[in-house]
């Protein structure tokens, strides 16, 4: 068994540089860190180009589950020094696997729309913490669908992938510009509702039950003016003491589980 030592490694350096951004756009390939992400990865039928391990820095179980993991895929698996591995792995929790993967596609075009969908739409939010949190709070109410309206993050950022637990691979996600959101959701015939500290109706007095769409707005800026017409309806969450809104993965949490008591 081989092990790369070298940081100047060209497979090491293209993956290092997945940690940034512009990297991830210009290669279309992201960085999956975790025994737990790399398996939801897998459960989504997520296309690996190469699995970089660290046997030093697992745990006996923790090999054992990636050999049992990995055992039925054809993917390459290159073996890294800890020096190498540090570089790699993102944040401070190591499991002693990252993945390099194909960047899932994510166009609106591409979201199969099931019977009765809950959607929830997410205008303009930055904290890939928030974004993460929020797919992960729809993943356990049962939502249809994640759709970043105007995103100021991408959706596979890892600090996303960790957040949300790996569930944005098994979650539909996908991105597009608000108008062309608004305009999908009316074609698909979805009754929409905008959260807003300021909206007219209480969250528990509406009806969730038939095809429903809910849009959050950043912390900082709400919603855009795309989201103020007619046909939607702000909703409101009450606040009883100083502060005047939740966070977001809070507020998004809420109304995920109202929507799926009603739909119980």
């Amino acid at each position: 068994m081989t092990t790369i030592t070298s940081l100047q490694n060209p497979r090491v350096k293209d993956a290092i540089r997945l940690r940034n951004g512009r990297h991830r756009v210009k290669q279309r390939r992201i960085l999956i860190d975790g025994i737990r992400e790399l398996a939801r990865a897998l459960d989504g039928r997520i296309d690996l180009v190469e699995v970089f391990i660290c046997w030093t820095c697992c745990t006996r179980r923790q090999v054992k589950i990636l050999s049992s993991m990995l055992g039925d895929f054809h993917v390459e698996i290159l073996y890294v020094s800890e020096q190498v591995f540090e570089k790699l792995a993102f944040g401070d929790r190591s499991e002693g696997v990252v993945a390099v993967a194909e960047t899932p596609m994510t166009d609106i075009n591409s979201l199969t729309m099931l019977d009765n969908p809950l959607i929830a739409v997410l205008e303009g939010v930055e904290k890939p913490g928030n974004v993460g949190a929020v797919i992960r709070s729809a993943d356990g109410a049962g939502v249809s669908a994640v759709i970043a309206a105007d995103g100021r993050t991408d959706l596979f950022n890892p600090n996303i992938i960790r957040a949300s637990l790996g569930t944005v691979f098994t979650m539909p996600v996908c991105e597009a510009a608000s108008g062309t959101v608004l305009e999908w959701l009316r074609e698909n015939g979805l009754t929409i509702y905008a959260a807003r500290v300021d909206g007219s109706v209480p969250y528990t007095e509406i009806d969730y039950r038939g095809p429903t769409a809910i849009v959050f707005g950043s912390e900082t800026k709400g919603l855009s003016s795309v989201w103020d017409t007619d046909d939607i309806t702000p909703v409101r969450l009450p606040m009883l003491g100083a502060a005047d809104s939740l966070n977001i993965s809070a507020t998004a949490a809420v109304l995920f589980y109202e929507a799926l008591r009603q739909r119980g």
